[in-house]
């Protein structure tokens, strides 16, 4: 599958260096949040990447939650365990959990279903900020801290009719927003589609931290920096993939 360039394997453990990160993260989710840049002090493997392994490894299941308990940071080594269980624990060497996953019905590994699925959803997740969350914040009148931001991936869960349909397709559906001092929670949810038939729906819960009174102008030049430092890296892959 597509995803063996984004990691290695050393010690029969996943080993997922910053550098294939933040690519997938970039140049696979279009996500640049800046918790996935290489020389971050706070790097993290974007939850997208895991999620996407935990298919490649153990496929889709009709019904699946899965809790990031832990920040994965450069070279981590990753347990995977072999198991058919209903739920899995991804750890480091040290036993320390990163992600949990639960599991029931219906199970596919289908290459093509699980390829096209992952591809949908981290372009769906990816996009998240700023044309998501930024309207999420702005209504319930908080931000983040601009100067450090951080918006962590929690969870996400996804409920399928059938694993049995093809060429899946993401549809977002409304957002909500809860907000506990200087805390809040989103829950981005969407629903699945095969043609013009929901198959399926689910909702990716991210945590934003560091709350502060929404500032217009101040965001307005954060997203608008984002977009620009978005839209300079993907023009210069362009640039390199024709020059290749």
């Amino acid at each position: 599958m597509f995803l063996k360039e984004y990691y290695d394997v050393q010690d029969n453990c996943v080993c997922i260096t910053a550098e294939q990160a933040s690519i997938f993260a970039k140049e696979v989710a279009h996500d640049f949040n800046p918790l996935h840049d290489v020389d971050n002090k706070r790097f993290c493997v974007p939850g997208d990447l895991l999620f996407s392994l935990v298919l490649e490894k153990y496929g889709l299941s009709q019904n699946m939650h899965f809790i990031f308990s832990g920040m994965v940071g450069h070279a981590v080594l990753l347990n995977f365990p072999t198991t058919d269980a209903e739920h899995i624990d991804v750890t480091d060497q040290q036993g320390k959990t990163y992600l949990q996953i639960t599991r029931s019905g219906q199970l596919t590994r289908s290459q093509a279903l699980i390829e096209t699925l992952i591809r949908d959803y981290v372009a769906f997740s990816g996009q998240n900020f700023p044309y998501v969350l930024v309207p999420l914040l702005a209504k319930e009148n908080v931000m983040f801290n601009i100067d450090r931001p951080l918006v962590i991936y929690e969870s996400m869960t996804l409920n399928l009719q059938t694993v049995d349909f093809e060429q899946p397709s993401l549809e977002m559906l409304d957002p909500t927003m809860e907000v506990n001092g200087k805390r809040a929670t989103a829950f981005l949810h969407f629903q699945i589609k095969s043609g013009t038939k929901v198959v399926g729906t689910g909702f990716k819960k991210l945590t934003v931290s560091g709350l502060r009174d929404y500032e217009a102008e101040p965001m307005r030049v954060f997203v608008e920096e984002y977009l620009a430092r978005k839209q300079s890296y993907l023009v210069d892959i362009e640039v390199a993939a024709f020059n290749y």
